[in-house]
């Protein structure tokens, strides 16, 4: 039976991985901390594990720098949560370092024309991931998927014996994050054979809002505010003109929140993306942000101070919005499909038809029957439902309101009624 779930369910229950970070606290009060998250032997530890030496453009070294420094100084890392920042964060290199040798091997790929992509943006907790479902459903379509965004080189058929490793290889990482996070199937459900966020992409080059969601570390966070991303899309673009090429080309669908922070980036290396940018109150938003978030830093650091997390990113949000808003000044009419929240859940075919409209397309009538189907057999609550107050957060929701005030009468966002 689904059941409500708050951030307060998350944390280290397992006496083994309380065990493990006791000790780690222990070490580091005589000057041992372990393990190490240094630059160059994460890079070494990639090439050792992939095999391979070239990541190819050298820019990601200063994100890499930033993170590596913010996590020092801001995250309060347990062990466990540094054992598991060391895991992904090799993984990243790792991925980069097979995408980059694919590419060489394969100079066709870098012919290969990304073709007016569908790319949801707006802010997290705004429909998002079920816009990218509905969008996933149109044959004329493809997403990016969550175990090709982990693992894209080099690129198989999804039927062949390597793909399906790699894909079972994905889902039980997914089942060992459920069972460690037993609330995130609730917040945010997510699964490997599945539309996922470009985020992971970005990651790749370390200029991604992705690091933020795991731990605390606003350093990197005002970085990366500022941050040339250019070479984050050109990477991007890279990895999927690797899954295109040779494979009949259809229109991708792609998703992140951060596209709001940088349209400009986003348009030099997609100058025909269709754009659909998602507005929900910001009041709901904020403390439900806070609240997913919560569950990772419960989970990797320690103590974090829900005050803090509620602040961090109700400052985070709000510059995403207005770089969003000092984009759309600029733009030409037209330029994005502007879709509410509640248009979205009250009748998302009809919402679906209205952007379609405005790129000049139809909704397919077999899409359309897709839709109802998945509704049906996918209902919102399915894992239960995510419960959340800015209380929690030390926060008042007319305060939020306030910080988002220009956002919400720019694009008229009705004030959403409480639960």
């Amino acid at each position: 039976m689904p059941r409500d779930v708050t951030f307060h369910d998350a944390g280290i229950h397992s006496p083994i991985l309380r065990t493990l970070n006791a000790t780690g606290a222990a070490a580091a009060r005589i000057g041992w901390t372990l393990p190490r998250l240094d630059a160059e032997e994460l890079i070494d530890a990639a090439r050792h594990q992939a095999g391979l030496e070239d990541f190819g453009d050298d820019r990601f070294r200063a994100g890499l720098e930033a993170l590596l420094d913010s996590l020092e100084a801001d995250a309060q890392l347990t062990t466990f949560g540094r054992m598991v920042q060391k895991k992904m964060l090799t993984r990243f290199l790792t991925a980069r370092l097979h995408v980059t040798d694919w590419n060489k091997a394969h100079p066709e790929t870098n012919q290969e024309t990304i073709r007016a992509p569908w790319v949801i943006a707006g802010l997290p907790r705004t429909g998002t991931t079920l816009l990218s479902h509905l969008l996933e459903l149109d044959p004329r379509n493809r997403s990016l998927l969550g175990w090709e965004a982990l693992d894209p080189a080099p690129p198989g058929a999804p039927e062949s014996p390597e793909i399906r490793a790699r894909i079972a290889r994905a889902e039980k990482d997914d089942e060992q994050l459920n069972q460690l996070i037993p609330p995130l199937q609730a917040m945010h459900p997510m699964e490997p054979t599945l539309p996922t966020e470009c985020v992971t992409l970005f990651a790749c080059d370390f200029r991604s809002l992705l690091f933020s969601t795991q731990t605390p570390i606003p350093g990197y966070a005002r970085w990366l505010q500022d941050a040339d991303v250019d070479s984050s899309y050109e990477f991007h673009r890279s990895v999927l003109q690797l899954l295109q090429c040779g494979r009949e080309p259809r229109r991708w669908s792609l998703k992140t929140p951060q596209h709001l922070w940088s349209f400009a980036a986003l348009f030099r290396t997609y100058p025909d993306a269709r754009v659909i940018w998602t507005h929900r109150d910001p009041r709901k938003v904020v403390p439900s942000v806070a609240s997913l978030n919560m569950a990772f830093y419960r989970t990797f650091t320690k103590d974090p101070d829900p005050e803090m997390v509620g602040q961090e990113w109700n400052r985070e949000l709000s510059i995403g919005v207005r770089k969003g808003m000092e984009f759309d000044k600029q733009a030409d009419p037209g330029w994005c499909a502007h879709l509410l929240y509640e248009e979205l859940m009250e009748d998302p075919i009809a919402a679906l038809r209205k952007v379609y409209a405005v790129f000049g397309e139809e909704l397919l009538a077999d899409h359309a029957e897709a839709i109802r189907q998945w509704l049906r057999q996918r209902p919102q609550s399915n894992f239960g439902r995510h419960r959340y107050d800015a209380k929690d957060f030390g926060m008042n929701v007319d305060e939020i309101g306030d910080a988002f005030s220009t956002y919400i009468e720019r694009f008229d966002i009705p004030r959403e009624r409480r639960d």
